[in-house]
C-alpha cells in the first residue's frame, strides 16, 4: 500500500532515470511529492484561430502538420525540432528544444493540439516547446491530466510536465492523510481551509477561486512558522545580555563633524536607534534598510567607533570578496584618523592581522572553522538577504561567551527596499531603521526609456558624455547569445558594438566566467578610469562603487525584476554629478504589460515608493524576485498586508509565551523543525 513516507521508486511509472530526475528536485517520497507546490498556472479557454493569438498569453489551437524537421542549432549541443501547423487554413509555427525523438512520433498529416504560451516569431505568432497531444479523426479527447486551469511547476530538463502532473494526480488522495497542525481557532479566525484540502486545490484547481484558497492557506502556513522562528529568537535574546557599548557622545560628534558631508536626518535617526541599542545589557538585533547611495556605511561606522571607543571589536561579513574589499578600503580611508586596526579576511584577500584587529571585514570565511574570529561585540551583515539566517546565528554564537550568556550585538544592513509589512513578515525578529532619504548634494537620478529608433542617439550621448570624463555600464541578462533566447548577449553586443559605436573608447567585459584575478584587475581599472564603458551582467548589480560612473544602460529591461533594475540603476549616481539611467528594449517584442511594468521606474526614484508600487500592482513575488529570503514563490505572491502577518505574529507570540518549547504542541514543534531545515534555519 502507498504512503505518505512511501519511496517515490514504489510509483507505478518511476524507473531509475524518473527517480534520479525527481530526486535532484529534493523529491524522495510520496510527501514531498505532494508539496512539491505549482509556481504558476496556465489557463486555457476555448480552443484560438491563429487570427485571434495575441502575444504572451497562453492559448490552445487546433491543426494539421504541413511539414516537421529537425536539425542542429547554431550552437550544435542544441537540437532543433521544427514543424509548421495548418489551423483552418492558417499557418503557425512550432519549435522544440533537445527533443530530436518528436520528429519520429509526429508526422506530416497528423492533427495536433497544441496548448502554450505564443511567441513571437519572425513571421507572426508561434508556439516555443509547448505541450501537444495527436487528435484523432478531429476529435479532442482530453485525459484526465489535461485541463483548463494547469499547473506548472519548476522541473530539470530530464523532466517534463506531464510526468510530474501524472504523478501528483495519480497519489493525489494521499492529501487526506496529511494532519492539520495549525490550531483550529486560527483557521477560523481566518477563515481558512484545511491543509490537506488546500495541497488537493493546488494541484489541481477546478477554478482561480480554488487557487486563492489553497494559495492563502499556503502562504499563512510559511508566514506562520517564520513568525514562530522570530518569536523563538526573541524570547531566546530576551535571556542573553550582551557587552554593554556606552554612547561617547564627545568623540561621536567630533567624528561626524569631521565628515566631509552633513548627514541627513535619517542618517541621524538611524545612527541613534543603532547607538541606543548598543547601550542596552541585551544583544541588538536591527536591520538597517536604505536605498544605494542613501549612506548606511557611514551609519555603520559610527557604530564601529564607538564600539572601538568602548576598547570592544567588529566584525563586517559581506556577501562578495568585491564588497568587502571595497569595504575595507572605504572605511580605512573614514577611519584614517584614528588608530583603528582594520583586517580583511576573503579567500583571494588578506590585510592585516584579524585576531588582533579592532574591525575584521570578510566573506563567509569569517565563519569557517579555521576563521577563529573570536570576542567580537558587535557584528555587522551586508545585504543580509544573500546570507540565511543559519550563517548569521553562526557567526554570533561563534562570538557568544557561554559561561555568562553574553551574545554580541547584531546589525543587519539590506539595501532593498522593503515595505514595512513585507519587512515585518520576512525579518519578524528584527527591529527596523530605515534611511529613507537621500544625501543633499545628490541630484536626482533621470530614468529613460529608449526604443529601437532612438539607439543611435543613446550611444552618442554616451560618446559626448565620456569626452567629459565621464563613465557608464551597458548591461545584458546573458553572457552568450543563445538558441532559446532572444535576449541580447554581452559577448556579442560588446564586439559589435565597440567596433561600430565606441572605436576610439577604452572598453571591457564583465562577467561570471571571467576569472576572479581578472575581475578584479578589470574593475580596479574602472574605479581608476582607465575603462570609459564596462560591458557586463549583473555582476555589478553589487559591489562596484564608482563615483564617477554617470550612465546606466541596461538591455532586455523586461528580463529582470523592478528590484533587480532599481539595484542595477543604484551602482550610478553616487556623486553630485547628474546621472543617468536608460532602459533599451525592442518594442515589437514587448507586452504593453511589461512597458507598463517599465515606465514605473521612470517615474518612482525613492526605492520604497518603487517597491509599494511593485506590491500593489502585481504582489510580493516580483518585488522580491531578487531576495533569497526563502519564501516559496507562492508566499512571495500571496503575502497579503500588514493586518494578516501582525496577526501571524501575534498568534504565534502567544504561542510561544504559553508554550515556549512546545512541548503542547507536538506536530507545530515537528513542523518547525522541518521548517527550519528546509530553510537552512537550524
Amino acid at each position: 500500500m502507498i504512503r505518505l513516507n512511501s519511496p517515490l521508486t514504489e510509483l507505478k511509472g518511476v524507473g531509475e532515470k524518473t527517480e534520479k530526475s525527481l530526486k535532484q528536485l529534493g523529491l524522495k517520497q510520496v510527501a514531498d511529492l505532494l508539496f512539491f507546490l505549482p509556481f504558476r498556472y496556465e489557463e486555457y479557454n476555448n480552443i484560438k484561430d491563429v487570427s485571434n493569438l495575441e502575444i504572451g498569453q497562453f492559448a490552445q489551437i487546433e491543426g494539421e502538420v504541413s511539414l516537421i524537421e529537425g536539425r542542429r542549432g547554431f550552437r550544435k549541443r542544441i537540437h532543433v525540432t521544427e514543424a509548421m501547423l495548418n489551423s483552418n487554413g492558417e499557418n503557425i509555427k512550432v519549435v522544440w528544444f533537445n527533443q530530436p525523438y518528436l520528429t519520429k512520433s509526429i508526422k506530416v498529416g497528423d492533427r495536433l493540439l497544441i496548448r502554450g504560451k505564443v511567441g513571437e516569431g519572425y513571421s507572426g505568432p508561434s508556439f516555443v516547446s509547448p505541450e501537444y497531444k495527436k487528435i484523432d479523426n478531429l476529435k479532442i479527447n482530453l485525459d484526465k491530466n489535461v485541463k483548463d486551469i494547469q499547473a506548472v511547476y519548476h522541473l530539470n530538463p530530464s523532466l517534463n510536465q506531464y510526468t510530474i502532473r501524472r504523478l501528483v494526480n495519480d497519489y493525489i488522495s494521499l492529501a487526506n492523510k496529511i494532519p492539520e497542525w495549525l490550531p483550529k481557532n486560527i483557521l477560523k479566525k481566518l477563515n481558512l481551509i484545511s491543509l490537506s484540502e488546500a495541497i488537493k486545490k493546488i494541484h489541481n484547481p477546478k477554478n482561480i477561486n480554488d487557487i486563492e484558497e489553497a494559495q492563502k492557506r499556503i502562504a499563512f502556513t510559511e508566514l506562520f512558522m517564520r513568525q514562530l522562528k522570530s518569536q523563538k529568537i526573541k524570547a531566546e535574546l530576551a535571556q542573553r545580555k550582551a557587552p554593554l557599548l556606552k554612547f561617547k557622545k564627545e568623540e561621536t560628534n567630533d567624528f561626524i563633524n569631521s565628515l566631509p558631508f552633513k548627514l541627513t536626518l535619517a542618517q541621524k535617526r538611524s545612527a541613534w536607534e543603532i547607538l541606543q541599542d548598543l547601550e542596552r545589557n541585551q544583544p541588538m538585533n536591527r536591520l538597517l534598510e536604505g536605498d544605494v547611495g542613501s549612506g548606511k556605511t557611514v551609519v555603520v561606522a559610527i557604530a564601529i567607533l564607538n564600539t572601538f571607543l568602548n576598547k570592544k571589536k567588529s566584525a563586517l561579513m559581506v556577501p562578495s570578496e568585491i564588497l568587502a574589499r571595497q569595504h575595507y578600503l572605504t572605511l580605512k580611508k573614514i577611519f584614517s584618523s584614528y588608530d583603528i586596526s582594520i583586517a580583511l579576511k576573503t579567500r583571494s584577500f588578506k590585510e592585516g592581522e584579524a585576531k588582533k584587529a579592532d574591525l575584521i571585514i570578510g566573506t563567509q570565511s569569517l565563519i569557517q572553522k579555521r576563521a577563529d574570529i573570536k570576542d567580537i561585540s558587535f557584528v555587522v551583515i551586508d545585504e543580509q538577504h544573500r546570507f540565511g539566517v543559519y550563517q548569521r546565528k553562526k557567526l554570533i554564537d561563534e562570538n557568544r561567551n557561554e559561561v555568562d550568556n553574553i551574545s554580541p550585538h547584531f546589525l543587519s544592513l539590506t539595501a532593498t527596499p522593503i515595505p514595512r509589512s513585507l519587512s515585518l513578515a520576512i525579518y519578524g525578529d528584527l527591529d527596523l531603521s530605515i534611511i529613507d532619504e537621500m544625501p543633499a548634494e545628490r541630484k536626482e537620478l533621470k530614468t529613460s526609456i529608449v526604443k529601437n529608433n532612438k539607439r543611435e542617439d543613446l550611444y552618442n550621448f554616451l560618446n559626448k558624455k565620456i569626452k567629459q570624463g565621464e563613465q557608464a555600464f551597458i548591461v545584458y541578462p546573458l553572457i552568450e547569445e543563445s538558441d532559446k533566447s532572444s535576449f541580447k548577449a554581452v559577448e556579442k553586443e560588446y564586439i559589435e558594438i565597440t567596433k561600430k559605436y565606441f572605436p576610439n573608447l577604452k572598453c571591457e567585459i564583465l562577467h561570471g566566467k571571467v576569472k576572479k584575478k581578472e575581475k578584479e584587475k578589470i574593475m580596479t581599472d574602472f574605479a581608476s578610469q582607465k575603462i570609459d564603458i564596462l560591458f557586463a551582467t549583473t555582476v555589478i548589480e553589487v559591489g562596484i562603487d564608482i563615483p564617477n560612473a554617470t550612465i546606466m544602460a541596461i538591455e532586455n529591461p523586461e528580463r529582470f525584476g523592478l528590484a533587480q533594475l532599481h539595484q542595477l540603476r543604484g551602482r550610478v549616481n553616487r556623486s553630485d554629478k547628474q546621472s543617468y539611467c536608460f532602459l533599451l528594449l525592442n518594442e515589437k517584442k514587448l507586452s504593453s504589460k511589461s512597458l507598463e511594468r517599465l515606465k514605473i521606474l521612470e517615474k518612482y526614484k525613492n526605492g520604497l515608493s518603487l517597491a509599494k508600487k511593485d506590491l500593489e500592482l502585481r504582489g510580493a513575488g516580483e518585488v522580491f524576485s531578487s531576495m533569497q529570503s526563502g519564501f516559496s514563490e507562492i508566499s512571495l505572491a500571496k503575502i497579503f498586508n500588514y493586518d494578516i502577518i501582525k496577526l501571524a505574529q501575534t498568534e504565534a507570540k502567544e504561542l510561544i509565551e504559553n508554550d515556549t518549547n512546545l512541548d503542547n504542541n507536538p506536530l507545530i514543534k515537528r513542523r518547525l523543525g522541518s521548517f527550519e531545515k528546509d530553510y537552512h534555519l537550524e
